[in-house]
């Protein structure tokens, strides 16, 4: 075996965020030792960055919403390709998990009467949102941060996991590197858990954090897990567009969920134009509030701004390329008009949106409660995953689960806003429950010495190759083509011959992968960890273009321009793809679980 330090744990957690801090969290409340290893630095998790507020059906401002409506508008925002089982579970638990994050400490806004205040959003019938102004994602963290430090749970920051070890079929570990000092740490465990997050940098222009490389997704696909629905890749509307150097960083939804507008540059709301024929459009009482839209139910009004974001972005995305945009290639989105109907609008904005105020005053000098925000749609959030079981989170292969956003199957085609951090609270609980039990059932695999010491000679490589000869490239140019290409050919608006280049593009992208070289020693060298990350990047980027080529229809987030319509064959369909025998990535279809009755009649009563 290596001489490389190791480290025994019952359950380990890939990832810090909600679902991986959650998990922690429960895997150690059933008494196993747990350890929780992070790319960045704890606390720093790209959870932080969700602001507008967790969805769960609490009916503390309408008391109409329940677990039935919250199920059914998550079906319906994913068009009905979603995990039913996941769809029912997430609908169900929600509410006790919020309850549970206020009992451990979490300061959310309340009612006059000291509930939880909620907020309406994209998609939701009724106000539905638990928050803490618009930085609901900070005290989450806070929150899961200062009840686990008290569980005995091993912490291992900085460190990046290059592959996941194997003892047959079963995964018994990983092998990571600090990132700090370049060294090499096995992690021997009885059960895995994935959280890592999204792949929202494999594009160029996105809402995620630097560590969003489809980390996850990847490890479990090249140690034979499956992965779902990767076609379906979830462009905010809004992020900011101006200055340059925050461009796609997001602005909440809470901001249209507090009243704010879309206008187009000639001061058009351009939202009612094209609103779906499942909605009814109306005038509102006042007219100063502009159009409105119903799902059928006169007083479950919202304004058009909180269609699913899907919808909302390719309308964005029309008035821009129409030559109806800002003058930086954005669309306005304005809070600062609700003082026309709300005294002291300024402060009321500032204390409901303090972390907006702050970002676009101190990085684009745009003060909101006064003028409109520059902003444009942004790549933030990948409804595909591992697929994993509804009931206990894990993979296809044993040992190996996965929660949050790197998993699938709640979200089908669309998730809703707000969906996501109860996804993680629900799922991550579940996950380090039931990776707990797996655990406390089998015995300790044995580890390959060989498995480690031909994942450290694959991680070294690019140090072995003479990039100054002029021979091979750095990575950060590898890197740059990818996000281009995929922001390019495989985006909001996808054809058949763009795709298909892509998949060309991604060819000789993992060519030129493959002859990276890096300079330096491996005490914190960012070339290196770029470099290492591209295999990840690389191979999520394939995974949405195959899925994306193979879906031709339109749904939810995927919109094919040569396929506008929806197919009925497709809507009862998941693309499933897995690493082949001879290293290929393989893609099958395969009919979705039918609906139960019970289920069935919910969603028919919704309507």
């Amino acid at each position: 075996m290596p001489d490389y330090p190791t480290h025994e744990h019952d359950v380990l957690i890939i990832g810090s965020g909600g679902a991986g801090l959650r998990a922690a969290i429960e895997a150690s409340a059933a008494a196993v030792k747990v350890g929780l290893v992070c790319k960045c630095l704890l606390g720093k998790a790209h959870t932080v960055m969700a602001e507008g507020g967790i969805a769960a059906a609490l009916a503390n401002v309408d008391e109409r919403d329940g677990w039935q409506v919250h199920f059914a508008d998550t079906m319906r925002g994913g068009q009905y390709v979603n995990n039913w089982r996941m769809a029912e579970l997430h609908a169900k638990e929600a509410p006790a998990r919020v309850r549970e994050l206020e009992a451990w400490g979490a300061l959310f806004d309340r009612t006059p009467d000291g509930r939880i205040l909620q907020r309406n959003f994209g998609g939701h019938k009724y106000p539905r949102l638990a928050h803490v102004g618009d930085r609901t994602g900070l005290e989450m963290i806070r929150t899961l941060q200062d009840h686990g430090v008290h569980l005995g749970i091993d912490v291992h920051m900085e460190v990046a996991i290059v592959e996941l070890l194997k003892d047959g079929d079963r995964v018994v570990g990983a092998l990571g590197y600090d990132r700090e000092r370049g060294q090499f740490k096995i992690f021997h465990a009885k059960a895995v858990v994935l959280a890592t997050g999204g792949i929202g940098k494999s594009y160029k222009i996105t809402s995620n954090s630097w560590d969003c490389t489809g980390d996850g997704h990847a490890l479990a696909y090249h140690a034979g897990a499956e992965l779902l629905d990767m076609e379906y890749v979830q462009f905010h509307p809004t992020g900011m567009v101006w200055p340059p150097s925050v461009c796609g960083m997001l602005v909440t939804e809470g901001v249209r969920g507090e009243g704010g507008i879309l206008t187009n540059k000639d001061g058009k709301r351009f939202m009612f134009d094209s609103i779906p024929d499942n909605y009814k459009a109306q005038t509102a009482d006042n007219e100063e509030e502009g159009w409105r839209y119903t799902q059928g139910d006169r007083n479950a009004r919202r304004p058009a701004e909180l269609l699913t974001r899907d919808h909302v972005a390719r309308c964005i995305v029309r008035e821009i390329k129409e030559g109806r945009g800002t003058p930086h290639g954005g669309v306005w989105l304005d809070i600062s008009w609700i003082k026309k109907r709300i005294p002291n609008a300024a402060e009321h904005i500032k204390r409901k949106l303090p972390s907006m105020y702050h970002q676009f005053k101190q990085l684009g000098d745009v003060d909101i409660t006064r003028e409109p925000m520059e902003v444009g749609p942004t790549t933030h959030y990948i409804m595909g995953g591992v697929r994993v079981n509804a009931d206990t989170q894990m993979s296809c292969v044993p040992g190996l689960f996965a929660a949050g956003e790197c998993a699938a199957g709640i979200n089908g085609a669309n998730r809703l806003g707000g969906n996501s951090l109860s996804d993680l609270l629900v799922f991550g609980k579940r996950a380090g429950e039931h990776a707990a039990k797996f655990a406390k059932e089998s015995k300790a695999g044995q580890i390959s010495a060989a498995q480690i010491e031909e994942g450290a000679r694959s991680a070294l490589e690019p140090f072995d190759r003479n990039v100054s000869a002029g021979q091979f490239e750095g990575p950060y140019q590898v890197q740059y083509d990818l996000q281009e290409m995929m922001q390019r050919e495989v985006g909001i608006v996808r054809r058949q011959d763009e795709m298909e280049r892509a998949l060309e593009g991604l060819a000789k992208l993992w060519e030129r992968a493959r002859r990276v070289g890096v300079t330096g020693h491996r005490q914190f060298n960012p070339g290196w960890h770029t470099a290492l990350d591209l295999r990840s990047l690389l191979t999520v980027s394939e995974a949405v273009t195959r899925a994306a080529i193979e879906r031709k229809e339109s749904r939810g987030a995927h919109f094919r321009e040569d396929f506008p319509d929806k197919d009925a064959t497709f809507g009862k369909t998941s693309l499933i793809l897995r690493k082949g025998p001879d290293g290929a990535m393989q893609l099958r279809r395969e009919p979705l679980p039918a609906l139960p009755d019970h289920l069935k009649k919910v969603i028919e009563e919704m309507k």
